[in-house]
């Protein structure tokens, strides 16, 4: 099954707090999830977590200072990281 792209689900805000990721969408979303599942954002600092950029036309998020890329697609899903679950295994 593909992914298929919705206008609405484009990145509109990102917030992060001390365990959460939160993400506004176009369409009035907001998607939550825990910070833990990003370990690279988990162990940024704050000026790192908070310089992120809209990436993908809209469709995910960047973070320069910690290389990590995260798409609308697999929040919705609810995809942690790859290392994360490695650390869960």
């Amino acid at each position: 099954m593909s992914f298929m792209a919705n206008p609405g689900e484009q990145v509109t805000d990102v917030a992060l707090t001390e365990d959460r990721l939160i993400v506004d969408l176009a369409d009035g979303r907001t998607i939550s999830v825990p910070l833990a599942w990003f370990p690279r954002l988990l162990h940024a600092t704050s000026q790192e977590r908070d310089n992120w950029e809209i990436a993908g036309a809209g469709y995910g998020i960047h973070w320069p200072d910690v290389d990590e890329d995260l798409s609308v697609e697999g929040l919705l899903r609810g995809a942690p990281a790859p290392q994360a679950k490695a650390m869960v295994s």
